[in-house]
């Protein structure tokens, strides 16, 4: 019996590490968006110059809609704002499913830019953060650089310096008590992997694999010849061995990802300026202050939205 028992305990180990065939448990398609989140009117926790509407609005004025193989999500790019009144209407919808180890793959044709965007895809438990995490997956501002893959937790949990990734790693804490919150990061590399060029290039994939071992996050553009066959074809089952070397990847060498982790929701917003966007603002090439920017500029937010092909969720 101690054999077998020490069997089961190093195979138990082993499990998160070779478990890497996954089943299809969402396909979010289309009008499947609305059902599968819920739109999120709460004042900005970032303090962005932005509205979030409720579902009924977002739909009148025409800040989401939807096709069969379509979903988009907006701000507001028609209204004039009153520099005393509310900020700009947008949108920030959060998963009505929450997951722990999973796969997400999007499928993203375009995401929002111009000055001032502060979009972001991105899991959490809100009412438990940082000390139940965050994943951002997709997160740039001002249509500066390429995407940057960030975790935030609380005090325990840092990356090592050298790891199998492409991208180029940043901070190595990623306690959102140090340096104001910045995370540990990791920048990819492909110019393709956001703003301006994600779209100009057609978009590509986002793909997320979390476990108890590790976090990883890959993006594959609309014409790489790399991205697989089960990304591609909105398969059934994926196999994120046969995915290649991730984009970031965040092991649980010094970070217990079980404890720092809890069941996460998917989040995607659109905010404008605030605590991120609008901090780096002056230094971004952008007209203006950020604020005076949103409140008069509505046509320069007119490719500031989201457009996704589909969210397939695998467990």
């Amino acid at each position: 019996m101690k054999t077998i028992s020490s069997s089961l305990i190093l195979l138990s180990i082993a499990a998160p590490l070779l478990a890497a065939t996954y089943s299809q448990s969402d396909n979010i398609v289309g009008a499947g968006f609305l059902s599968a989140f819920n739109f999120e009117a709460i004042a900005d926790p970032t303090h962005g110059r932005v509205n979030y509407v409720d579902a009924n609005t977002a739909k009148s004025q025409n800040l989401t809609f939807t096709s069969s193989d379509t979903f988009i999500m907006r701000a507001d790019h028609t209204t004039v704002l009153n520099p005393n009144g509310a900020g700009r209407n947008s949108v920030r919808i959060r998963s009505n499913k929450a997951y722990t180890t999973h796969v997400a793959v999007f499928n993203m044709r375009h995401m929002p830019q111009g000055c001032a965007t502060w979009p972001a895809v991105w899991e959490t438990n809100e009412s438990n953060w940082p000390n139940g995490g965050e994943i951002d997956i997709v997160e740039g501002v001002n249509d500066q650089g390429t995407n940057v893959v960030t975790l935030h937790t609380s005090a325990g949990c840092t990356m090592p310096a050298s790891r199998a990734e492409t991208g180029a790693s940043l901070q190595l804490d990623c306690d959102a008590n140090v340096n104001g919150n910045a995370g540990c990061g990791v920048r990819l590399s492909p110019a393709t992997s956001y703003g301006p060029t994600f779209n100009n290039n057609g978009g590509g994939w986002y793909a997320v694999e979390r476990t108890t071992a590790f976090i990883r996050v890959w993006f594959w553009a609309r014409n790489d010849g790399s991205v697989p066959a089960d990304v591609k074809n909105g398969a059934t089952s994926v196999n994120t061995d046969n995915w290649g070397t991730p984009s970031a990847l965040f092991p649980n060498t010094s970070c217990d990802i079980a404890s720092h982790f809890n069941q996460h929701n998917i989040i995607i917003n659109l905010t404008l300026c605030g605590d991120f966007a609008g901090a780096v603002y002056g230094s971004s090439g952008c007209p203006s202050t950020c604020v005076d920017f949103v409140n008069n500029n509505p046509s320069s937010f007119t490719n500031s939205y989201f457009d996704f092909a589909s969210l397939k969720v695998y467990t």
